[in-house]
């Protein structure tokens, strides 16, 4: 019996060729998405699971506010005494670790490398973190400085064959020999870290610092019970009123859960996360498309059954019962959907290394022939075989043999109101990714294109170390002598990302009463460089450098003392009581060590990103430099980029040229939002096309069901324009229909997710005017196919035939 179940589902599969094929395309297609999408999601929501003490280990944020007044500033820093001290206040406390990612110009013989993924931790590293060594002690491997540890795929890359433990590297600016302890696998997939050297943190000489302000490492605790996470956090927020008592500022630190990080951590770690609201979009996507490839087959099938009503009628005279035919049609609809389950892995295969750079992921090809992937794809489409067959089949199997063999179901209309409430739903979720798709769209443009205030165009970044900061001035002027080069400045941040913390404090203010600012080391070309506008007063200039470091440079006066002019943003200059205007010429302060005058006042500019409001920065003049900044006219653009790289290797023969435009840094900031507007397009684009299949299918069946009235029609004079819409009325009523209930839902959902930007686009009545006409117009070509090719049928030829 079940052989011949398999053979009728066949002959009706090739019997009716266009609905077969409609029904496996969109099924493919939409578990393929299904498929692609759940390697993505499984990928994030997998991170940092090999780690076998997670559930024990927090990270430590720090808070700190200054004079009691406005909200306390955040961040994932904090200085080294917090580690050693924690560790030693608090029983809960098992182990802590300090890092840092600090990158590093390395070089081994002849060979020189710049290396971005170079950090630093405490020896107690591999005693907290899963990430065990393939060659060397654990124990001692990061247990004195210079000691540093390589992944498997950079000692083949250094060291090919040779054995990298014992061999020597010279690291940074100062060629300081650092040993290679250890050989680690690579740095896995879904891990927060991601390095090719793991250097030893008291290399840094920083892990004797005394105080809570030198914020610049992530501290991470092992605690003895993940259960103990509450009490300690009372018991440390307790401790810090303790500690900071008396001197004029509040700090406290939070205890962040580590295997939260990556997806629900307001706080950027040393990877960037993924929000989960990003990854419900995706889920909701997925089960978008899905329902939308199952609801076409429901429409075809059920569309279908007054075709297969003789075949139901002839099978129950001969005793085939309901349940038998049930499952039949159960039947044919899982043969159906494990076709499509077969080809969608095939479909996966292909074009996963495309989404991978899609996604800027590496989604193993390996998972897809992993038991637990091959279990959710067969079980989807059990599911959705179902799911899809299980309405067709009991319209099918409740058919009156008697009824159906005298033609009591030929003219029927069962299931219409079903079909054109899949057909609206449909295209509710259409019209619902459309307009969803033009916001992100409009708001990943706002966030291009958005006056910042300061000018990206045109400008290169070069990172620096402090070997270069003794010729910095004949650099410059070497790259100047090319006419395209504008101007070059050095700075500790660029104005992409400035979160270096400061404090400052007018002259009126007592001295344990400070702000909370943002900083940034400049010289004197910076906002020019830049294209700050200053909106008072003026900018730095080389004397200002002098003047705030008189025992430093050419013609050093160790007896003189500093004096610091200071250039503020409006938002500073506001916080401490002044117009632009008026602040020129006061006096402050920056962490006391800093004093001097305000000197100007720049236009505020977003420094950080657009999902922040605007804060207080200072700018002010200093030595120390970590990048370089180059301007260029854009004309001649080969040359010039070749130009300065030759100047570079000249130059500073000694450090590598790495060079990328400031627009770049600009658009690294919004990645995981770029890569979600990236995949919206793509599987929105994938539901319009599974929605207009389904509506081609249908438009099909109806106007085959309706030719000899078209017959008669044409036959008494009808026109072809009035025919086509006669036939394409219906559908257009109920994308019209769709539409309507579509709106305001994309409304209220890009509206919540628009709230997350303080710096965001509006939602225009013309994207939703854009996106029904485009509905309307996808609906109108879809269903005029059909329409027009049955209204040109020879209406003789269709009269004649019974």
């Amino acid at each position: 019996m079940i052989r011949n179940w398999w053979r009728t589902a066949l002959r009706n599969m090739a019997r009716n060729k266009t609905a077969a094929a409609i029904n496996i395309f969109g099924l493919t297609v939409g578990l393929s998405s299904c498929l692609l999408i759940a390697l993505f999601i499984r990928h994030e929501l997998s991170y940092d699971d090999f780690e076998v003490k997670g559930p024990r280990i927090v990270r430590v944020i720090m808070e700190y506010r200054f004079g009691g007044g406005g909200d306390m500033t955040r961040g994932n820093f904090t200085s080294t005494k917090v580690a050693t001290t924690f560790k030693r206040v608090f029983p809960e406390v098992e182990s802590a670790v300090r890092m840092t990612n600090r990158p590093r110009i390395v070089s081994y013989r002849d060979r020189l490398f710049s290396e971005e993924r170079f950090m630093f931790a405490d020896s107690s590293f591999f005693g907290v973190f899963s990430m065990p060594l393939l060659k060397g002690d654990a124990r001692w491997a990061l247990s004195g400085p210079k000691k540093v540890v390589v992944t498997q795929s950079t000692a083949r890359r250094y060291f090919g064959d040779e054995e990298p433990v014992g061999q020597l590297l010279r690291i940074g600016t100062d060629s300081a020999m650092y040993a290679v302890t250890g050989v680690m696998a690579d740095c896995p997939s879904n891990s927060q870290f991601k390095f090719d050297f793991l250097a030893s943190f008291s290399s840094l000489y920083a892990n004797q610092d005394d105080t809570y302000w030198d914020a610049n490492y992530g501290t991470f605790l092992l605690l003895h019970s993940g259960a103990s996470l509450p009490g300690l956090q009372s018991k440390v927020t307790a401790f810090m009123k303790k500690e900071m008592a008396g001197q004029g500022a509040e700090v406290n630190f939070l205890l962040e859960r580590f295997m939260r990080i990556h997806l629900y951590s307001e706080f950027v770690g040393f990877e960037p996360g993924t929000s989960i609201v990003y990854i419900y979009i995706l889920a909701g996507v997925a089960l978008l498309i899905l329902v939308i490839a199952c609801s076409t087959y429901i429409n075809l099938s059920t569309a279908r059954s007054v075709d297969r009503a003789r075949e139901v009628g002839v099978r129950k005279v001969i005793g085939a019962g309901r349940g038998q035919l049930f499952w039949q049609f159960i039947g044919e609809s899982l043969l159906l959907c494990l076709i499509a389950v077969a080809l969608s892995l095939g479909v996966v295969l292909l074009v996963l290394p495309a989404f991978n750079r899609l996604a800027d992921r590496q989604l193993p090809v390996a998972s897809l022939g992993s038991l637990p992937f091959l279990g959710v794809a067969l079980g989807t489409g059990i599911v959705v075989s179902v799911l899809a067959g299980s309405y067709p089949a009991l319209v099918l199997s409740r058919f009156h043999p008697v009824k159906v063999l005298k033609g009591a179901f030929r003219n029927t209309r069962s299931g219409q109101g079903l079909r054109q409430s899949l057909i609206v739903f449909q295209f509710v979720i259409s019209v619902f990714l459309i307009v969803s798709t033009f916001v992100m769209g409009r708001q990943l443009s706002y966030i291009r294109h958005k006056a910042l205030g300061y000018d990206r165009d045109h400008v290169l970044e070069l990172p620096m170390n402090r070997s270069l900061l003794s010729s910095i001035d004949y650099l410059k002027t070497e790259m100047k002598r090319n006419a395209d080069v504008v101007s070059v400045s050095t700075c500790a941040s660029s104005p992409v990302t400035i979160y270096g913390g400061y404090n400052m404090r007018n002259s009126q203010m007592p001295a344990d009463q400070q702000l909370s600012v943002y900083g940034d080391p400049v010289d004197a070309d910076f906002i020019r460089t830049t294209g700050l506008t200053l909106v008072a007063g003026e900018g730095i200039t080389e004397q200002d450098i002098r003047d705030a470091h008189p025992g430093e440079g050419p013609g050093a006066d160790t007896m003189k003392q500093p004096v610091f002019h200071f250039v503020l943003n409006e938002t500073a200059a506001r916080e401490l009581g002044w117009t632009p205007q008026e602040a020129v010429g006061k006096r402050m302060f920056m962490d006391e060590s800093r004093p001097g005058f305000v000197k100007g006042v720049v236009k505020d500019f977003n420094f950080q990103s657009l999902h922040t409001p605007i804060k207080g920065l200072v700018l002010f003049p200093q030595f120390r430099a970590d990048r370089l900044l180059v301007r260029i006219t854009g004309e001649h653009l080969p040359q010039t980029l070749d130009f300065l790289q030759a100047t570079w290797k000249r130059v500073a023969p000694g450090v590598p040229y790495e060079m990328h435009f400031l627009d770049d840094s600009y658009n690294r900031i919004y990645a995981s939002e770029q890569r979600l507007g990236t995949v919206m397009n793509l599987f929105s684009a994938i539901a319009i096309v599974l929605a207009c299949l389904g509506l081609f299918g249908l438009s099909s069946y109806a106007a085959r069901q309706r030719v000899k009235e078209i017959g008669i029609r044409k036959v008494l004079g009808a026109s072809l324009g009035s025919l086509a819409f006669l036939l394409s009325a219906g559908f257009v009523r109920l994308a019209l229909v769709a539409i309507v209930i579509a709106f305001p839902l994309a409304w209220w959902a890009m509206s919540r997710w628009l709230q997350d930007f303080v710096y965001r686009t509006t939602i225009d009545p013309w994207v939703f005017a854009l996106a029904g006409v485009l509905v309307m117009a996808v609906t109108l070509a879809t269903v005029s196919i059909e329409a027009v090719k049955t209204a040109l049928l020879n209406p003789v030829k269709n009269l004649k035939v019974e």
